[in-house]
């Protein structure tokens, strides 16, 4: 271990406080405290709303039976819950593995409260049953997302983090540093790495600190308090080295996480099938020739059909709008590179004077524009309906009729210019394998704050990993990021 690593390592450990761990250990018990109060809250509406909905009517008093049978199917639900593994320290803050136990947790713990109360001859009001479990389990699912937004909130701003050793490699160490700091909210912070022996660097090309050789994995985490560690590429050179390194890590309570050499794939791709004690990871073909076919195009015929009808209002209001303020044209029609490359004429709303495309040169060449999505902060060009038009981004309504044509979709990549075009490279074409969106992921993850690498990552992870339900959600973080107008100019 070189000097600047002992140094970094004895500043970190005398840093070290426990209260972070004590926060963390807390989760589990803040999501209990969060679902007893929903259960006892709806308990009590499911009570109300009996009496005074009259549903099914029964002989006995739904407040008597309710105060019997209540605490008991709470006590069922939350054991259940905890059972199927609801309240583990692992499932907070990231993937949807926390809301399927809750939500298939919920489903058990009504059946058999609902066949338990049959073989015992309870007379439990059926009108309380459902009013409780149909109202109680959306009602904790909206609890678990509250209280994960809460959490990655506080990780963003530097609580609530776990502390993180990263073995392996240089290189695949600073691929596996650079998601995690990214992804800010996963609460990982990255406080040094672990090389193989051969490697004599004091910290890799990103800037970790290297605190020493993979081979004193346990001793490392250890001194340094972490609290996960991740092995990447080149982190062992053999199975039983591994092995080696599990058992005698699971004598301390740190986190193993294994990262493979797989990024921007979907939890969907993916499969882990053990053969012979051998864990193969199997992915699945990239999807987006799914994004072709005929169920994307009628979702696409009927939602843009719909909000066209729905917006007949705003859009004469907006078209009389930029036709009074200079008596230029009402549409801005731009040519665009659609789905493998064919061009169209894709429509907007103008929000720019008349010869903004005369002017773009020298706007370029004003600010060295080098390639890529060309826009900027303040653009002389833009009119004063036309910024408050691109704040919410109704100058795209138009392309709801691209959308009709078939030259679009509701969701995909941005449609690039032809000369951008010319400027990708094979990686890039890739974006082309889908008709482009009216919004996408770059939509809802920052817009024009986004740099280029940012954007052609966010639409290639789209393209390899399309499936409808995330078409739907995006539409539905499309409307949150429009009315924050976040990268909107």
């Amino acid at each position: 271990m070189g000097r600047a690593a002992m140094t970094l390592l004895a500043e970190t450990t005398s840093r070290w406080s426990g209260a972070r761990s004590r926060y963390l250990r807390a989760l589990p018990l803040t999501a209990l405290a969060i679902d007893v109060a929903l259960m006892i809250g709806i308990g009590f509406v499911a009570i109300v709303g009996r009496r005074e909905l009259d549903i099914f009517t029964s002989s006995a008093s739904v407040e008597s039976n309710a105060s019997v049978a209540g605490p008991l199917i709470i006590a069922g639900w939350i054991a259940t819950i905890a059972l199927t593994g609801g309240y583990k320290k692992d499932v907070f803050g990231a993937g949807t593995d926390e809301y399927r136990r809750v939500f298939n947790a919920s489903i058990i713990a009504a059946g058999l409260s609902g066949v338990g109360c049959y073989l015992a001859k309870y007379d439990l009001s059926r009108g309380f049953f459902l009013l409780a479990f149909g109202a109680g389990i959306p009602a904790l699912l909206v609890g678990r997302l509250l209280l994960r937004r809460a959490v990655q909130q506080a990780r963003k701003h530097g609580s609530l983090r776990q502390r993180v050793l990263i073995a392996g490699s240089r290189s695949h160490v600073d691929e596996i540093a650079a998601v995690l700091r990214r992804e800010s909210w996963l609460g990982y912070e990255v406080v040094g790495a672990l090389t193989p022996e051969y490697d004599l660097a004091e910290e890799t090309s990103s800037g970790v600190p290297v605190l020493g050789n993979t081979t004193d994995a346990t001793q490392l985490v250890v001194a340094a308090r972490a609290d996960v560690i991740f092995f990447a590429g080149g982190s062992v050179g053999a199975s039983s080295q591994f092995r080696n390194s599990l058992w005698e890590l699971e004598r301390h309570d740190v986190q193993v996480v294994v990262a493979p050499s797989v990024t921007d794939i979907s939890g969907e791709r993916i499969k882990i099938r053990p053969v012979a004690g051998l864990p193969l990871i199997h992915i699945d073909p990239p999807t987006w020739s799914d994004a072709s076919r005929w169920g994307k195009r009628a979702f696409d015929l009927i939602g843009s059909t719909f909000l066209l009808l729905c917006f007949v209002p705003l859009l004469s209001f907006i078209a009389a709008q930029v036709k009074f303020y200079d008596r230029g044209p009402v549409l801005f029609r731009q040519i665009r590179t659609g789905k493998d490359g064919r061009e169209f004429s894709c429509l907007k709303f103008r929000t720019m004077v008349v010869d903004a495309e005369a002017r773009l040169l020298a706007l370029q060449q004003e600010i060295g524009y080098t390639g890529g999505l060309f826009k900027i902060q303040d653009d002389p060009r833009v009119t004063s309906p036309g910024r408050w038009l691109r704040r919410f981004s109704l100058d795209e309504l138009p392309q709801l009729i691209n959308v009709l044509r078939g030259e679009m979709s509701l969701v995909g990549p941005r449609p690039p210019l032809p000369h951008e075009v010319e400027t990708y490279d094979d990686r890039t074409s890739r974006r082309l394998h889908v008709r482009p969106g009216m919004t996408g992921l770059w939509q809802v993850s920052g817009r024009s704050d986004l740099t280029w690498a940012e954007t052609v990552r966010l639409d290639l992870y789209y393209v390899d990993n399309w499936s409808m339900l995330q078409d739907i959600a995006i539409l539905f973080r499309t409307f949150g990021a429009v009315a924050g107008s976040r990268g909107a100019y």
